[in-house]
């Protein structure tokens, strides 16, 4: 008998705190929606935690006769006793990365009303795409262009991008827009396969950014039209590095030093922290599109979820977060 709510009992009940984005004007056709999406993120939430990434594992771990499962069972059900039938689990689970990028957003600007990130600095955000390594084998071009799958550990959803730093990967990309600031609160997030163009990725993810921002700070693949039209149109200054041999000797090259040092630090910190919380650094646990969507996002939404805690029982915001969650 547990004599106390668990951590991971009370992070799910924090689920119903969350706000959430408003629904669509127009509700599409077909039969009423009898579960709320909310119901679905709290099971997110213990999927993420436990390392669960499929809707039969999550039952299986659900089904076991222990007290916190009873506490998360009754979390999971309706009031009127109806709890979703195995089927039902699949299909919400599969439509749910739709949904979690809106919810990213608005779960941010809830949290930067309440953590006052710029209270001491200027208003920025940082906008980056961090690489994370397909699980399996990789699919060659030569290949690819065959239309030839050689072995089927190969997830053939992902694709191949090159980094700076790593080379050739084949696998995704985790597109973010952080804040630059003490807190490293991420605001925006999507994740495609790994050969979209950042400036492709971002100009959604700089729509709906709270309106205290007031600078984008970005390297030169964001040096991009499509980009600084989202900017222009939403009042912001898009900061980015120049295309051209270096060393840059034009009007305003110190000043845009400083701000791609910040917006380094920044996202990059962020990125090995988020990585190390999740145990990202390797091949992502998933296959496939929407699993992966579903893993990644979900683990940026419960980053979220886990500052929320953290910041209404006064304890660190950036220190102790993986053990915290190991301890859910």
């Amino acid at each position: 008998m547990i004599g106390q709510e668990t951590l991971l009992v009370t992070l799910v009940r924090l689920v119903d705190r969350a706000p959430a984005p408003p629904p669509p004007a127009k509700r599409g056709r077909g039969r009423p929606v009898t579960y709320p999406d909310r119901l679905f993120l709290k099971a997110l939430v213990v999927m993420i935690v436990r390392r669960l990434h499929s809707p039969y594992e999550l039952l299986a771990v659900l089904a076991q006769p222990t007290a916190e499962m009873r506490a998360l069972r009754g979390l999971l059900t309706l009031p009127d006793g109806r709890y979703p039938a195995r089927r039902t689990w699949e299909r919400r689970l599969a439509t749910l990365p739709d949904a979690l990028p809106a919810q990213v957003g608005c779960l941010g600007q809830h949290l930067v009303a309440l953590l006052r990130p710029w209270a001491r600095c200027g208003r920025a955000v940082a906008v980056d795409s961090t690489v994370l390594r397909a699980r399996g084998g990789v699919w060659h071009k030569r290949d690819r262009e065959a239309g030839v799958v050689p072995h089927t550990s190969i997830d053939t959803a992902a694709h191949w991008t090159k980094s700076g730093w790593h080379g050739w990967v084949y696998g995704w990309q985790l597109h973010l827009v952080t804040t630059v600031a003490a807190v490293w609160l991420p605001l925006a997030a999507e994740l495609t396969p790994a050969n979209a163009a950042d400036s492709e990725a971002a100009p959604p993810l700089l729509e709906d950014l709270p309106a205290e921002v007031r600078f984008v700070l970005g390297d030169r693949h964001y040096n991009a039209p499509e980009v600084r039209a989202v900017c222009d149109r939403t009042g912001r200054v898009l900061v980015t590095a120049r295309y051209g041999r270096y060393p840059h000797t034009g009007d305003g090259v110190e000043v845009r030093r400083v701000f791609h040092k910040l917006r380094s630090t920044a996202i990059e910190n962020f990125n090995g922290q988020f990585k190390g919380i999740f145990d990202a650094h390797g091949s992502v646990p998933t296959r496939g599109l929407i699993r992966t969507q579903r893993f990644a996002l979900g683990a940026v939404f419960l980053y979220q979820l886990t500052l929320l805690y953290r910041f209404e029982h006064r304890l660190d915001l950036r220190v102790g977060l993986k053990a915290f969650l190991k301890a859910a």
